[in-house]
């Protein structure tokens, strides 16, 4: 029996999530990627499914061959000829496509448009992340936040200094800092005699080469460091004054950053031209400006800027907060006194959870953490986004995949220097739906009109690809691709792999369905005919 991609129970998860709705240059635009603009919902919905059951490449040409019959109706109506005629029917004039389909029962290569042009796969670049990870740090890997120091005496004052390793752990937050500080209470550490060293990497490179500049403030390119806390991303909102257009800021007063602003309300949308902007100033303070139209309250998402600086003063709130006495300074240092012991740590998720919130949900953060973190392991040394770049197109050419004419800057996606075709973007997706190590990749892929990014993407979320299409989505300015599967019916899946660049700002106002929706939309009338 051929595996059911598309026949799963869904439970709401519990996970709430903020959105970006607007801020920095584009800012109404939706067509950033990320985790906020990619996921269009309040809330989740997971997948809980026991180990998929998918036929290795053996099973899959006995399966083929003794259910030809059966499938030849299905595949006369979908011949190439068949696909080219959609494409030109329905491809827009200004954008580039490159489109790769895949009968999965039989391996073979139904359809294929510019099947090797170089495209910007954005958020599709997930799925090599999630590939890579899963193969090289296992699925018990976790991150791990540690405190080291020397010996407590009987009055419980620690000797010398402790040190907090930071990992990376894109998932860390105040309150899990807080439990660790407790951990050390209760192992009768009452006093710190000297300093506390938040132990992280020299020099690091916070955002890969290629970001776009306009997104660097926003919560969806939030710093990738080895000191991360909460998502090193502060909510707030922006609500117009009564009685005038000025407008006041709101958020979390105890956070050790500043926020001001000089940002305008046009209630009455009388300004021809209105831009709201953000200015990222030293020792994180931001600042917006310009003009917001409307005269609703807008709900803010600001990236911090110096995710070391930040560490250092939420730490120092910490420890005045608790029961431990702290008689020097928080600092910071790139390495550990050898003569310190492990006292106490905290784990992240493990990687099939991380990788789930990061398909489901496209989280760039965790993508670029795990890509980091990938550097690291192979070579041994801190992970950078360099390093990160080459572990992955080591490990995946030992999987198979043809990356020689692809480039790799991120594991997020979000540099607009990423290269990709649908060729190997099918080779990642034949290699996830073949191989027992990753075939439970499949079932974390949002799933259309129910989990993820295309809970509520248009197009997906009705009849007829509702609960027929598994993939990852990949959006930003000018680009809205898709990588997955599609259920034809219940014996026949596809594998495909649509990417479309060059999308400009015309055929992303108006236009309620994308491309991709409208082609597989197209498949499942042909193949049903």
């Amino acid at each position: 029996m051929p595996f059911k991609l598309f026949t799963t129970p869904y439970f709401p998860s519990r996970r709430p999530l903020w959105f970006i709705l607007t801020l920095v240059g584009a800012l109404t635009s939706a067509s950033q990627t990320g985790y906020s603009t990619e996921y269009a919902s309040a809330a989740t919905t997971a997948t809980r499914v026991s180990s998929p059951q998918l036929l290795t490449p053996l099973q899959v040409q006995a399966k083929s061959q003794s259910k030809s019959q059966a499938n030849a109706v299905t595949l006369q109506q979908l011949q190439p000829a068949t696909f080219e005629s959609m494409t030109r029917q329905l491809a827009p004039r200004h954008s580039q496509l490159a489109i790769g389909v895949v009968d999965l029962h039989s391996g073979q290569a139904l359809y294929q448009h510019n099947i090797d042009t170089l495209m910007q796969p954005a958020s599709t670049q997930k799925l090599l992340t999630a590939v890579a990870a899963t193969a090289e740090l296992g699925n018990a890997f976790r991150f791990t936040t540690a405190l080291y120091g020397q010996s407590v005496n009987q009055q419980g004052e620690l000797n010398g200094d402790l040190y907090i390793r930071f990992s990376g752990d894109p998932r860390l937050t105040r309150h899990d800092l807080r439990h660790l500080i407790q951990q050390l209470f209760e192992h009768g550490v009452h006093t710190i005699k000297g300093n506390v060293y938040l132990v992280g990497q020299a020099e690091e490179r916070l955002r890969a080469p290629g970001w776009v500049w306009d997104d660097l403030g926003i919560c969806y390119a939030a710093p990738v460091s080895q000191f991360v806390i909460d998502r090193n991303c502060i909510f707030g909102e922006l609500t117009p004054q009564l009685g005038s257009n000025q407008s006041q800021l709101n958020f979390p007063k105890d956070l050790p950053v500043t926020l001001t602003t000089s940002a305008e309300f046009d209630k009455n949308n009388q300004r021809a031209l209105c831009d709201l902007a953000l200015q990222r100033l030293p020792n994180n303070h931001f600042h917006l400006s310009g003009c917001f139209a409307g005269n609703q309250a807008l709900k803010l998402a600001i990236a911090i800027n110096e995710p070391a600086l930040y560490a250092q003063q939420v730490v120092t709130q910490l420890f005045a907060e608790s029961n431990v006495r702290l008689s020097g300074n928080v600092l910071l240092s790139n390495q550990i006194n050898k003569q310190a012991k492990l006292l106490a740590q905290h784990h992240s998720a493990a990687l099939p959870e991380l990788l789930s919130t990061m398909l489901l949900t496209s989280d760039n953060l965790i993508a670029d953490s795990l890509f980091k973190a990938l550097g690291a392991n192979v070579y041994q040394q801190p992970g950078t986004f360099l390093s990160g770049a080459k572990a992955m197109k080591q490990v995946l050419t030992d999987e198979g995949i043809d990356l020689d004419h692809g480039q790799i800057i991120d594991g997020s996606g979000l540099s607009r220097y990423n290269l990709l075709s649908a060729r190997q973007l099918t080779q990642v997706l034949m290699l996830i739906y073949q191989d027992e190590r990753f075939r439970p990749l499949m079932m974390h892929l949002p799933l259309a009109g129910r989990s993820g990014s295309l809970r509520y993407k248009s197009g997906y979320h009705q009849a007829p690809l509702q609960n027929k299409v598994r993939a990852k989505t990949g959006s930003m300015q000018g680009v809205d691709n898709l990588a997955g599967y599609l259920g034809l019916n219940a014996e026949d899946n596809l594998l495909f792999v649509i990417l479309e660049n060059g999308i400009g700002p015309q055929q992303k106002q108006p236009q309620p369905i994308p491309f991709s929706a409208q082609w597989l939309t197209a498949i499942l009338k042909e193949s049903s005919q």
